[in-house]
């Protein structure tokens, strides 16, 4: 029995023994891992955060009437240029029954007063011709008479105004021309011919007749994600890329930052404008949607490697590269890095344009996965 035990251990070692024997034959059958290198190259390094939203006009300006009524006629439509004061539309007064009847009871009352003056008048300066009266008790009833004259015509103008918008001797100033404030774009005409129309007042904001703009000053209206404002501010360049303008940037200046940001889908997002670079070659549509690149930093033609060249000391955390002294030898070398745009990175100091760089984490080709 102790014979079979015997045998039955020394073949278990003479196995384990051809085993590991094999082993180490298949282990130095295997090509030895060859580092390659990468040298470091001039490059022109930008850090920079991206922001959705569109484009519009710095300043929109909505057109309203001063006075109720039904547009008989509009002189333009959405992308003529105009001038300040240039007519926009005609309007047609619907006179309101309430203030026609009281313009006319007005003007009653004025023609009875203006009656009753004219008689005054006209006795007073038959007594004052035959001298029984002084010039001064004359001039007083003269300037009552003239006074009642005014009344009656304010009343007469005041009715034509309530019943047609306008009256004689008003000229340009009739409501019922709507005329440009600004000079512009027409960007929008939103009524049409035989609309009502209403005037602004207390509870209602009234009808917008048109919205004009310069559009000579355009500015970017986007939101970034809380976790990128931090790192932007006001006064940094921005490069606007519109989708419906290919091949083409657009010189920026970030003007605003919402001190507030506001809550959309569970993410809280905060307004920015930016004012774009006068660029007369294009013209940029509003409202077109459009990204713009917010600089935070920018490195020219300097001394950059790939950031995946960089390695970190586990124990102070400090970046290194390995540099090649001889066939597959390599010496650490300490270095302090600058701007990254995740893919390259800029170097201060700690190599030379002429070093090469091991590469050391490169991955291992699939033909080898496969002999394997």
């Amino acid at each position: 029995m102790k014979r079979v035990i015997t045998i039955v251990i020394l073949s278990i070692i003479g196995i384990l023994f051809i085993g590991s024997l094999y082993y180490l034959y298949k282990k130095n059958q295997e090509d030895p891992i060859v580092y390659t290198t990468e040298k470091p190259s001039m490059q022109t390094i930008v850090k920079e955060t991206v922001a959705t939203g569109s484009i519009v006009p710095k300043e929109e300006i909505l057109i309203k009437p001063n006075i109720s009524g039904i547009i008989d006629k509009i002189y333009i439509k959405a992308g003529d240029t105009i001038k300040v004061n240039d007519l926009i539309a005609q309007l047609k007064v619907v006179p309101n029954v309430s203030n026609l009847a009281s313009s006319k009871n007005q003007i009653t009352s004025a023609r009875i007063a203006l009656d009753n003056q004219k008689k005054n008048y006209d006795r007073q300066k038959a007594l004052f011709d035959k001298g029984v009266i002084s010039a001064n008790e004359f001039d007083q009833v003269e300037v009552a008479y003239q006074q009642a004259k005014q009344t009656y015509n304010a009343a007469l103008q005041t009715y034509d105004i309530v019943k047609t918008g306008t009256t004689s001797g008003i000229g340009a100033s009739a409501n019922t021309q709507i005329r440009a404030t600004i000079s512009g774009m027409v960007l929008e005409v939103p009524v049409k011919e035989g609309n009502q129309v209403i005037e602004a007042n207390n509870f209602n904001e009234g009808t917008t007749i048109a919205t004009l703009a310069n559009v000579d000053k355009m500015i970017f209206e986007g939101k970034v994600d809380e976790s990128e404002v931090g790192k932007i501010k006001e006064g940094l360049p921005l490069e606007i890329t519109v989708g419906a303008i290919e091949n083409k940037k657009f010189d920026a200046v970030l003007d605003y930052i919402a001190p507030k940001g506001l809550d959309e889908n569970g993410a809280i997002q905060f307004e920015i404008e930016g004012t774009l670079k006068n660029d007369e070659s294009t013209f940029i549509r509003s409202g077109l949607s459009a990204n713009a690149s917010i600089i935070l930093d920018k490195a020219e033609n300097v001394l950059a490697i790939k950031e995946a060249l960089v390695q970190f000391d586990p124990k102070t955390k400090e970046p290194f590269v390995e540099v090649k002294t001889g066939d597959q030898q390599f010496e650490k070398k300490n270095v302090k890095l600058g701007v990254s745009d995740g893919i390259f990175v800029q170097v201060i100091e700690g190599i030379s344009k002429d070093d090469e760089i091991k590469v050391w984490n490169q991955i291992k080709p699939a033909a080898d996965f496969k002999q394997g």
